[in-house]
């Protein structure tokens, strides 16, 4: 009997949760919407040019010096 008395309090409560379900999901398309396509990009190759080389030049560290870190 509770749920006939309370009738009109639970029809505005739904219809609260309803808009601001609707409110919520308003602008989701707008986040989904595609991304702008990614600008082409031209390499060229020269089949002349040296290939880079990366020299380390430092001692390694001891197993000890390791542990202590």
């Amino acid at each position: 009997m509770n749920i006939a008395k309370n009738m009109e309090a639970i029809f505005v409560a739904t219809l609260v949760v309803i808009g601001a379900t609707s409110l919520a999901t308003a602008s989701v398309p707008k986040l989904q919407r595609a991304a702008a396509p990614a600008p082409v990009v031209t390499v060229t190759v020269q089949n002349d040019a040296a290939m880079p080389v990366v020299v380390v030049s430092a001692k390694r560290l001891t197993a000890a010096e390791k542990a202590a870190l």
